[in-house]
């Protein structure tokens, strides 16, 4: 989400004083630190499940970790409290996040991922010849102004797409339903199940499926706690990846009452949906994660993000993507045996 983050990395860019890692020294952080406040992207959903299930059956607790979840929401800049010190990691929405850290010299490095595949969607009517992100190219497309500086440039590079496209999205899914040939933006757990629910057929496309590569929902946090405290952050890791695999294959019904306990609007059918939908799609466990264990990341994929979007003109080629990311804490297969066949 660039709009957003360019403003926090303005405001922010003070922290870059106290930097560390790829920046440099850094004042000795306080010793013992076991209590940890997490912030989450949005308000408490299935999304966020293995975080919730984590804190629900005391797995960060077992790890000697005293986590609080802070739920995100609007007017919530949680990027900005990290830089500040006011959590200790935060749920990065995507890489975009890391790379603006780097490119705006915010000491925040991403040190791990939870979604494989990033659930950004674009919705069409059946029926209509959209059966393809190829075949709608050139056809008006409903998305955010975040999108527009987000996937939209992927779509861009990758299908020629062209923002005399875009039509503007403002979250109402009533001019969707009422024109058959309207093609919109939506979040694969979300906006797909909704339009079904209200009797429409659906296509429903998934970016990361037509070569999307960036991670979502990643584990951020400073460059100061990876130096100083390694051990905390390796815990916070691998007790986010135990949840999660708790989540997925065991019984989520711990961290769902907390979810709901966060966000009471939050329907048992949507949970339930979402959890399916993330299995089906393989959103946390597929690709790399299959054989490296949920939380993994590469190189590879961070470059091919990258080589993309310098393509688009958001970076440039130089960045140093080292500062972005680090491997430390990811593909140990940590509790891959919780795995259910």
């Amino acid at each position: 989400m660039i709009v957003t983050r360019r403003s926090f990395l303005k405001a922010s860019a003070l922290a870059a004083a106290g930097s560390v890692g790829p920046w440099g020294a850094a004042p000795a952080r306080a010793q013992g630190v076991e209590k940890l406040t997490f912030g989450t992207n949005w308000k408490a959903q299935a999304e966020h499940g293995g975080y919730y299930q984590a804190v629900a059956t005391g797995i960060y607790k077992k790890a000697g970790l005293d986590v609080t979840i802070r739920m995100g929401g609007p007017q919530i800049n949680h990027p900005q409290l990290l830089a500040a010190g006011t959590i200790d990691f935060n749920m990065g929405s995507n890489c975009f996040s890391a790379l603006n850290y780097v490119k705006n010299n915010i000491p925040m490095v991403c040190v791990g991922t939870v979604f494989q595949k990033d659930p950004q969607v674009l919705i069409a009517h059946a029926g209509q010849g959209n059966d393809s992100l190829t075949a709608m190219k050139g056809k008006p497309i409903m998305i955010s102004p975040v999108a527009r500086a987000g996937y939209w440039q992927f779509l861009r590079v990758k299908f020629g797409y062209t923002d005399d496209q875009i039509r503007t999205y403002t979250f109402n899914m009533a001019p969707f339903l009422a024109d058959k040939t309207a093609i919109q933006q939506g979040f694969l757990t979300s906006e797909p199940y909704k339009i079904e629910k209200a009797g429409a057929k659906i296509v429903v496309h998934l970016l990361a499926d037509g070569g999307y590569s960036t991670y979502a929902t990643t584990m951020e946090t400073s460059w100061k706690l990876v130096k100083e405290k390694p051990d905390v952050v390796q815990r916070f890791v691998n007790s986010t990846i135990e949840g999660w695999y708790s989540y997925l294959y065991g019984d989520p019904g711990p961290a769902n009452a907390l979810i709901k306990k966060d966000n009471p609007e939050m329907a048992d059918d949507q949970i339930a949906h979402s959890i399916a939908t993330l299995k089906k799609y393989g959103i946390v466990d597929s690709g790399d994660a299959e054989k490296l264990g949920v939380g993994a990341m590469t190189d590879a994929r961070w470059k091919d993000f990258h080589s993309i979007m310098v393509e688009a003109g958001l970076y440039p080629a130089d960045l140093d993507l080292k500062r972005a990311y680090t491997l430390q804490f990811v593909n140990k297969k940590h509790a891959m045996h919780l795995k259910k066949a």
